[in-house]
């Protein structure tokens, strides 16, 4: 007996696509309450028009972007999804395994599942799948591997802290960061020195902010 979930799978490699496709015709999901998307674009024209929220989502983090949408990843589709059809469960695959990436992700997305694409496997996607439709979470082994020893400090793990030290571990410059940030360099300058105190390096540079990110495993 066939199942009547409805799932999108939004990843740009075709062959995931047909992986995920012959995976879940045998659970069995029916052929055609499954539909795919290949960029940023193709998922936000399912998405707005769709009539009905899918029960599920595949997303895959690394995805085409798309100028006139403004959507340009997978955490940006999961941000509409999670607006859009909030009850949708979200499953999103990544090769990142850093822990900071990854505890943004759940922070920022609170997705139902974290498949790390190393971790891959038909068996550990239908494992995941089970327990997600049973109300579970499940982050594969080295999702949790690398989420155990996450540096859990509220006063610094807001959104916009966290964000400035993903920016500046990609070498964005302190003066460039107001580009990315949707607030001033006073302000910057203000949670940088935040940052600062809470890794105990009252006097450091953007270098040493760095270091010490990825000393405690946090980029």
């Amino acid at each position: 007996m066939e199942s009547d979930l409805k799932i999108l799978i939004v990843d740009d490699h075709p062959m995931m696509v047909e992986g995920y496709r012959n995976i879940l015709l045998g659970i069995p999901v029916a052929e055609s309450a499954i539909v795919s998307a290949g960029n940023c674009a193709e998922a936000h024209k399912v998405i707005t028009t769709a009539t009905n929220p899918f029960d599920m989502v595949l997303l895959d983090m690394n995805l085409p972007g798309d100028k006139e949408t403004k959507l340009q990843s997978g955490e940006d589709l999961a941000v509409l999804i999670r607006k859009s059809w909030p009850e949708s469960k979200i499953i999103i695959s990544t090769s990142h395994t850093e822990t900071f990436l990854l505890f943004n992700l759940i922070k920022k997305i609170n997705p139902e599942g974290v498949l790390i694409k190393s971790d891959f496997s038909p068996t550990e996607f239908l494992i995941a799948f089970e327990k997600i439709m049973a109300g579970e979470t499940y982050h594969t082994a080295t999702a949790r591997q690398s989420l155990k020893n996450v540096y859990v400090d509220n006063s610094y793990l807001d959104a916009y802290n966290r964000r400035i030290i993903a920016l500046l571990a990609k070498g964005i410059a302190t003066k460039n960061l107001p580009d990315h940030l949707n607030i001033t360099i006073s302000a910057i300058d203000k949670r940088k020195a935040q940052i600062k105190e809470i890794f105990d390096i009252y006097k450091g540079s953007d270098e040493d902010i760095i270091r010490e990110a990825r000393h405690r495993g946090l980029v």
